[in-house]
Protein backbone atom coordinates (compact mmCIF):
# COMPACT_ATOMS: atom_id res chain seq x y z
CA UNK A 1 0.00 0.00 0.00
CA UNK A 2 1.34 3.43 -0.99
CA UNK A 3 0.15 6.51 0.92
CA UNK A 4 0.94 10.19 0.41
CA UNK A 5 0.46 12.69 3.23
CA UNK A 6 0.55 16.31 2.15
CA UNK A 7 0.72 19.02 4.77
CA UNK A 8 2.60 22.03 6.03
CA UNK A 9 2.63 25.61 7.18
CA UNK A 10 2.30 24.87 10.90
CA UNK A 11 3.00 22.02 13.30
CA UNK A 12 -0.78 21.80 13.79
CA UNK A 13 -1.07 20.63 10.17
CA UNK A 14 1.92 18.29 10.31
CA UNK A 15 1.35 16.48 13.62
CA UNK A 16 -1.95 14.74 12.67
CA UNK A 17 -0.29 13.38 9.55
CA UNK A 18 2.70 12.12 11.52
CA UNK A 19 0.41 10.38 14.02
CA UNK A 20 -1.60 8.65 11.29
CA UNK A 21 1.51 7.68 9.33
CA UNK A 22 2.91 6.00 12.44
CA UNK A 23 -0.30 4.04 12.94
CA UNK A 24 -0.40 2.90 9.31
CA UNK A 25 3.22 1.74 9.52
CA UNK A 26 2.40 -0.12 12.74
CA UNK A 27 -0.66 -1.86 11.26
CA UNK A 28 0.74 -2.33 7.75
CA UNK A 29 4.53 -2.67 8.06
CA UNK A 30 4.98 -3.18 4.33
CA UNK A 31 3.27 0.11 3.45
CA UNK A 32 5.22 2.83 1.63
CA UNK A 33 4.62 6.36 2.90
CA UNK A 34 5.71 9.64 1.36
CA UNK A 35 5.21 13.15 2.76
CA UNK A 36 4.81 16.11 0.41
CA UNK A 37 5.12 19.72 1.51
CA UNK A 38 6.31 23.15 0.46
CA UNK A 39 9.94 23.58 -0.50
CA UNK A 40 10.55 26.29 2.09
CA UNK A 41 8.03 25.30 4.78
CA UNK A 42 8.74 24.19 8.35
CA UNK A 43 7.26 20.79 7.50
CA UNK A 44 10.47 19.52 5.87
CA UNK A 45 12.43 19.68 9.14
CA UNK A 46 9.57 18.24 11.22
CA UNK A 47 8.96 15.33 8.85
CA UNK A 48 12.58 14.41 8.23
CA UNK A 49 13.29 14.62 11.98
CA UNK A 50 10.54 12.02 12.44
CA UNK A 51 12.28 9.76 9.93
CA UNK A 52 9.88 9.97 6.97
CA UNK A 53 10.80 10.57 3.31
CA UNK A 54 9.87 14.02 2.03
CA UNK A 55 9.28 15.53 -1.40
CA UNK A 56 8.66 19.20 -2.08
CA UNK A 57 6.34 21.05 -4.44
CA UNK A 58 6.80 24.72 -5.25
CA UNK A 59 3.97 26.58 -3.53
CA UNK A 60 3.84 29.80 -1.53
CA UNK A 61 1.30 32.00 0.22
CA UNK A 62 -0.59 35.04 -1.04
CA UNK A 63 -0.31 38.32 0.88
CA UNK A 64 -3.09 40.92 1.12
CA UNK A 65 -0.88 44.00 1.12
CA UNK A 66 -0.58 46.07 -2.07
CA UNK A 67 2.99 47.20 -1.37
CA UNK A 68 5.33 46.66 -4.33
CA UNK A 69 7.29 44.00 -2.46
CA UNK A 70 4.11 42.06 -1.64
CA UNK A 71 2.80 42.39 -5.21
CA UNK A 72 6.04 40.82 -6.46
CA UNK A 73 5.64 38.03 -3.89
CA UNK A 74 2.07 37.39 -5.05
CA UNK A 75 3.12 37.23 -8.70
CA UNK A 76 5.66 34.55 -7.79
CA UNK A 77 2.97 32.72 -5.78
CA UNK A 78 0.62 32.88 -8.78
CA UNK A 79 3.31 31.32 -10.96
CA UNK A 80 3.77 28.55 -8.39
CA UNK A 81 -0.01 28.04 -8.22
CA UNK A 82 -0.27 27.62 -11.98
CA UNK A 83 2.72 25.26 -12.20
CA UNK A 84 2.04 23.14 -9.10
CA UNK A 85 -0.69 20.88 -10.62
CA UNK A 86 1.75 19.66 -13.29
CA UNK A 87 4.38 19.09 -10.59
CA UNK A 88 1.86 17.18 -8.47
CA UNK A 89 0.80 14.94 -11.37
CA UNK A 90 4.42 14.09 -12.10
CA UNK A 91 4.98 13.20 -8.45
CA UNK A 92 1.89 10.96 -8.42
CA UNK A 93 3.11 9.13 -11.53
CA UNK A 94 6.48 8.53 -9.88
CA UNK A 95 4.81 7.42 -6.61
CA UNK A 96 1.48 5.83 -7.63
CA UNK A 97 -0.41 6.24 -4.36
CA UNK A 98 -3.39 4.17 -3.25
CA UNK A 99 -4.46 6.99 -0.93
CA UNK A 100 -3.71 10.72 -0.56
CA UNK A 101 -4.44 12.49 2.74
CA UNK A 102 -4.13 16.28 3.10
CA UNK A 103 -3.95 17.83 6.54
CA UNK A 104 -3.65 21.52 5.64
CA UNK A 105 -1.11 23.92 4.24
CA UNK A 106 -0.77 25.24 0.70
CA UNK A 107 1.05 22.13 -0.56
CA UNK A 108 -2.07 20.04 0.10
CA UNK A 109 -4.06 21.75 -2.63
CA UNK A 110 -2.27 20.69 -5.85
CA UNK A 111 -1.54 17.17 -4.59
CA UNK A 112 -5.06 16.34 -3.37
CA UNK A 113 -6.66 17.96 -6.42
CA UNK A 114 -4.40 16.06 -8.82
CA UNK A 115 -5.01 12.78 -6.99
CA UNK A 116 -8.77 13.29 -7.15
CA UNK A 117 -8.67 13.92 -10.90
CA UNK A 118 -6.55 10.76 -11.33
CA UNK A 119 -9.15 8.66 -9.49
CA UNK A 120 -7.04 8.13 -6.35
CA UNK A 121 -9.02 8.06 -3.05
CA UNK A 122 -8.52 11.39 -1.25
CA UNK A 123 -9.26 12.64 2.25
CA UNK A 124 -8.54 15.84 4.14
CA UNK A 125 -8.30 16.53 7.86
CA UNK A 126 -8.95 20.02 9.26
CA UNK A 127 -7.73 20.65 12.80
CA UNK A 128 -9.24 24.13 13.17
CA UNK A 129 -12.88 24.94 13.87
CA UNK A 130 -13.04 27.18 10.80
CA UNK A 131 -11.73 25.54 7.63
CA UNK A 132 -8.63 27.15 6.17
CA UNK A 133 -8.34 28.32 2.57
CA UNK A 134 -6.81 25.05 1.38
CA UNK A 135 -9.59 22.99 2.97
CA UNK A 136 -12.28 25.20 1.43
CA UNK A 137 -10.70 24.89 -2.02
CA UNK A 138 -10.46 21.11 -1.68
CA UNK A 139 -13.96 20.47 -0.38
CA UNK A 140 -15.27 19.63 -3.85
CA UNK A 141 -12.31 17.34 -4.61
CA UNK A 142 -11.91 15.29 -1.44
CA UNK A 143 -14.09 12.22 -0.89
CA UNK A 144 -13.89 12.60 2.90
CA UNK A 145 -13.46 15.59 5.23
CA UNK A 146 -12.40 14.82 8.80
CA UNK A 147 -12.81 17.43 11.56
CA UNK A 148 -12.12 17.85 15.25
CA UNK A 149 -15.54 18.73 16.67
CA UNK A 150 -19.20 18.27 15.83
CA UNK A 151 -19.61 22.06 15.85
CA UNK A 152 -17.35 22.22 12.78
CA UNK A 153 -19.85 20.49 10.51
CA UNK A 154 -21.89 23.66 9.92
CA UNK A 155 -18.88 25.33 8.29
CA UNK A 156 -18.95 23.05 5.23
CA UNK A 157 -21.13 23.17 2.13
CA UNK A 158 -20.95 19.36 1.85
CA UNK A 159 -21.78 18.22 5.42
CA UNK A 160 -22.50 14.72 4.08
CA UNK A 161 -18.75 14.35 3.48
CA UNK A 162 -17.84 15.42 7.02
CA UNK A 163 -16.78 12.90 9.66
CA UNK A 164 -15.99 13.95 13.24
CA UNK A 165 -12.78 12.12 14.18
CA UNK A 166 -10.97 14.47 16.52
CA UNK A 167 -7.33 15.41 16.05
CA UNK A 168 -4.58 12.92 16.96
CA UNK A 169 -2.30 13.66 19.91
CA UNK A 170 1.16 12.19 20.36
CA UNK A 171 1.10 8.95 22.32
CA UNK A 172 3.70 10.12 24.84
CA UNK A 173 1.12 12.51 26.34
CA UNK A 174 -0.61 9.46 27.84
CA UNK A 175 2.36 7.46 29.17
CA UNK A 176 2.05 8.85 32.72
CA UNK A 177 -0.81 9.38 35.12
CA UNK A 178 -1.31 12.90 36.45
CA UNK A 179 0.31 11.91 39.76
CA UNK A 180 3.28 10.32 37.99
CA UNK A 181 3.71 13.39 35.77
CA UNK A 182 3.76 15.71 38.80
CA UNK A 183 6.38 13.50 40.43
CA UNK A 184 8.52 13.38 37.30
CA UNK A 185 8.33 17.16 36.96
CA UNK A 186 9.26 17.60 40.64
CA UNK A 187 6.03 19.51 41.26
CA UNK A 188 4.20 17.21 43.65
CA UNK A 189 4.55 19.37 46.75
CA UNK A 190 0.88 20.21 47.08
CA UNK A 191 0.70 23.41 45.05
CA UNK A 192 -1.42 23.47 41.86
CA UNK A 193 0.60 23.67 38.63
CA UNK A 194 0.08 26.38 35.99
CA UNK A 195 1.68 25.92 32.58
CA UNK A 196 1.67 28.91 30.22
CA UNK A 197 2.99 29.32 26.69
CA UNK A 198 2.09 31.25 23.55
CA UNK A 199 3.83 29.34 20.76
CA UNK A 200 7.36 28.14 20.11
CA UNK A 201 8.45 31.64 19.02
CA UNK A 202 6.60 33.41 21.83
CA UNK A 203 4.45 36.56 21.79
CA UNK A 204 5.89 39.80 23.09
CA UNK A 205 2.67 41.30 24.49
CA UNK A 206 1.67 38.09 26.23
CA UNK A 207 5.16 37.66 27.70
CA UNK A 208 4.87 41.15 29.21
CA UNK A 209 1.56 40.15 30.73
CA UNK A 210 2.97 36.90 32.08
CA UNK A 211 5.82 38.87 33.66
CA UNK A 212 3.17 40.88 35.53
CA UNK A 213 1.43 37.60 36.40
CA UNK A 214 4.68 36.13 37.77
CA UNK A 215 5.36 39.31 39.75
CA UNK A 216 1.98 38.97 41.47
CA UNK A 217 2.62 35.28 42.18
CA UNK A 218 6.01 36.12 43.68
CA UNK A 219 4.53 38.81 45.94
CA UNK A 220 1.87 36.34 47.12
CA UNK A 221 4.52 33.80 48.14
CA UNK A 222 4.25 31.57 45.05
CA UNK A 223 0.86 29.93 45.73
CA UNK A 224 1.29 27.83 42.58
CA UNK A 225 3.99 26.03 40.68
CA UNK A 226 4.24 27.89 37.40
CA UNK A 227 6.28 27.07 34.28
CA UNK A 228 6.15 29.69 31.54
CA UNK A 229 7.54 29.06 28.05
CA UNK A 230 8.61 32.45 26.68
CA UNK A 231 9.51 31.30 23.15
CA UNK A 232 12.71 31.47 21.15
CA UNK A 233 12.37 35.05 19.89
CA UNK A 234 11.12 36.95 22.94
CA UNK A 235 12.88 34.94 25.65
CA UNK A 236 15.88 37.27 25.50
CA UNK A 237 13.58 40.13 26.53
CA UNK A 238 11.95 38.23 29.38
CA UNK A 239 14.38 39.47 32.05
CA UNK A 240 13.57 43.03 31.00
CA UNK A 241 9.83 42.30 31.18
CA UNK A 242 10.27 40.80 34.67
CA UNK A 243 12.33 43.77 35.87
CA UNK A 244 9.77 46.25 34.54
CA UNK A 245 7.03 44.29 36.35
CA UNK A 246 9.01 44.30 39.59
CA UNK A 247 9.37 40.53 39.64
CA UNK A 248 12.29 38.90 41.43
CA UNK A 249 12.10 35.13 40.97
CA UNK A 250 15.43 34.35 42.64
CA UNK A 251 13.73 33.34 45.89
CA UNK A 252 10.84 31.45 44.32
CA UNK A 253 12.05 28.26 42.60
CA UNK A 254 8.41 27.28 42.15
CA UNK A 255 8.16 29.97 39.44
CA UNK A 256 10.15 29.12 36.33
CA UNK A 257 10.65 30.80 32.96
CA UNK A 258 12.01 28.70 30.08
CA UNK A 259 12.79 29.54 26.49
CA UNK A 260 11.01 26.40 25.34
CA UNK A 261 9.09 23.70 27.22
CA UNK A 262 10.76 20.53 25.92
CA UNK A 263 8.88 18.16 28.23
CA UNK A 264 5.45 19.46 27.23
CA UNK A 265 3.99 15.95 27.32
CA UNK A 266 4.88 15.68 31.03
CA UNK A 267 3.91 19.21 32.06
CA UNK A 268 0.58 19.23 30.19
CA UNK A 269 -0.30 15.93 31.87
CA UNK A 270 0.67 17.34 35.27
CA UNK A 271 -0.99 20.75 34.81
CA UNK A 272 -4.00 21.88 36.83
CA UNK A 273 -4.48 24.90 34.57
CA UNK A 274 -3.02 25.89 31.20
CA UNK A 275 -2.83 29.47 29.91
CA UNK A 276 -2.22 29.54 26.16
CA UNK A 277 -3.21 30.36 22.59
CA UNK A 278 -5.77 28.31 20.65
CA UNK A 279 -3.71 26.64 17.95
CA UNK A 280 -4.96 23.33 16.58
CA UNK A 281 -2.34 21.15 18.27
CA UNK A 282 -2.87 22.84 21.62
CA UNK A 283 -6.66 22.46 21.67
CA UNK A 284 -6.38 18.78 20.69
CA UNK A 285 -3.96 18.21 23.59
CA UNK A 286 -6.12 20.11 26.09
CA UNK A 287 -9.26 18.18 25.17
CA UNK A 288 -7.53 14.79 25.04
CA UNK A 289 -6.02 15.34 28.50
CA UNK A 290 -9.04 17.12 30.00
CA UNK A 291 -7.05 20.10 31.32
CA UNK A 292 -8.91 23.34 32.21
CA UNK A 293 -7.57 26.36 30.36
CA UNK A 294 -7.57 30.12 30.09
CA UNK A 295 -7.20 30.83 26.40
CA UNK A 296 -6.07 34.07 24.78
CA UNK A 297 -6.49 33.44 21.04
CA UNK A 298 -4.00 35.06 18.70
CA UNK A 299 -5.61 37.97 16.82
CA UNK A 300 -3.01 37.67 14.06
CA UNK A 301 -4.14 34.53 12.23
CA UNK A 302 -6.13 33.86 9.06
CA UNK A 303 -9.93 34.00 9.40
CA UNK A 304 -9.50 34.67 13.13
CA UNK A 305 -9.60 30.86 13.43
CA UNK A 306 -8.02 30.78 16.90
CA UNK A 307 -10.94 32.69 18.38
CA UNK A 308 -13.29 30.16 16.76
CA UNK A 309 -11.22 27.30 18.22
CA UNK A 310 -11.27 28.90 21.67
CA UNK A 311 -14.99 29.59 21.50
CA UNK A 312 -15.74 25.88 21.00
CA UNK A 313 -13.94 25.11 24.28
CA UNK A 314 -15.36 28.10 26.14
CA UNK A 315 -18.95 27.45 25.04
CA UNK A 316 -18.63 23.86 26.30
CA UNK A 317 -17.39 25.10 29.70
CA UNK A 318 -13.89 23.62 29.50
CA UNK A 319 -12.08 26.94 29.12
CA UNK A 320 -12.38 30.65 29.74
CA UNK A 321 -11.59 32.80 26.71
CA UNK A 322 -10.02 36.24 27.12
CA UNK A 323 -9.44 38.35 24.02
CA UNK A 324 -5.95 39.83 23.86
CA UNK A 325 -7.35 43.38 23.69
CA UNK A 326 -9.09 42.76 27.03
CA UNK A 327 -6.21 40.92 28.68
CA UNK A 328 -3.73 42.00 31.34
CA UNK A 329 -1.37 40.23 33.69
CA UNK A 330 -3.49 41.21 36.69
CA UNK A 331 -6.73 40.03 35.06
CA UNK A 332 -5.22 36.68 34.10
CA UNK A 333 -3.75 36.22 37.58
CA UNK A 334 -7.08 36.89 39.31
CA UNK A 335 -8.83 34.54 36.91
CA UNK A 336 -6.30 31.72 37.40
CA UNK A 337 -6.34 32.20 41.18
CA UNK A 338 -10.15 32.02 41.26
CA UNK A 339 -10.28 28.84 39.15
CA UNK A 340 -7.61 27.08 41.18
CA UNK A 341 -9.21 28.08 44.48
CA UNK A 342 -12.56 26.63 43.39
CA UNK A 343 -11.96 22.88 43.23
CA UNK A 344 -15.49 21.93 42.05
CA UNK A 345 -15.29 24.51 39.25
CA UNK A 346 -11.84 23.34 38.16
CA UNK A 347 -12.89 19.68 38.14
CA UNK A 348 -16.05 20.49 36.18
CA UNK A 349 -13.99 22.42 33.62
CA UNK A 350 -11.67 19.45 33.25
CA UNK A 351 -14.58 17.07 32.72
CA UNK A 352 -16.17 19.35 30.12
CA UNK A 353 -12.84 19.71 28.34
CA UNK A 354 -12.38 15.93 28.27
CA UNK A 355 -15.90 15.47 26.88
CA UNK A 356 -14.73 17.33 23.76
CA UNK A 357 -11.67 15.15 23.30
CA UNK A 358 -11.18 12.06 21.19
CA UNK A 359 -8.34 10.04 22.68
CA UNK A 360 -8.76 7.52 19.87
CA UNK A 361 -8.67 10.13 17.07
CA UNK A 362 -5.84 8.39 15.21
CA UNK A 363 -7.79 5.11 15.31
CA UNK A 364 -10.91 6.82 13.97
CA UNK A 365 -9.00 8.45 11.13
CA UNK A 366 -7.23 5.19 10.32
CA UNK A 367 -10.53 3.30 10.11
CA UNK A 368 -12.05 6.03 7.93
CA UNK A 369 -9.22 6.20 5.39
CA UNK A 370 -8.89 2.41 5.21
CA UNK A 371 -12.61 2.20 4.43
CA UNK A 372 -12.11 4.86 1.77
CA UNK A 373 -9.31 2.79 0.22
CA UNK A 374 -11.45 -0.32 0.14
CA UNK A 375 -14.25 1.58 -1.59
CA UNK A 376 -11.76 2.98 -4.12
CA UNK A 377 -10.41 -0.49 -4.88
CA UNK A 378 -13.87 -1.85 -5.83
Amino acid sequence: MKVIFTCGGTAGHVNPALALAGLIRERKPDSEILFVGARRGIEKDLIEAAGWPFRAVEVSSFHRSMRPREIRHNLISLKHFLCSPREARRLLREFPADLVVGTGGYASYPVVQAASKMGIPTAIHESNAIPGLTTRLLEDHAALIMVGFEECRKNYKHPEKVLVTGTPVRGDFFLLTKREAKQKAGMDGGRPLIVSFFGSLGASEMNREMAQFLALESRDGAPFYHVHGAGAIDCRHMNEHLTNAGADLSGTPELEVREYIRDMNVLMRAADLVICRAGASTISELTALGVPAVIIPSPNVANNHQEANARVLADAGGAVMVLEKDSSGEKLYRLARDILADTPRRKAMGQKMAALGNVDAAERIYAAVMSLCRQGAK
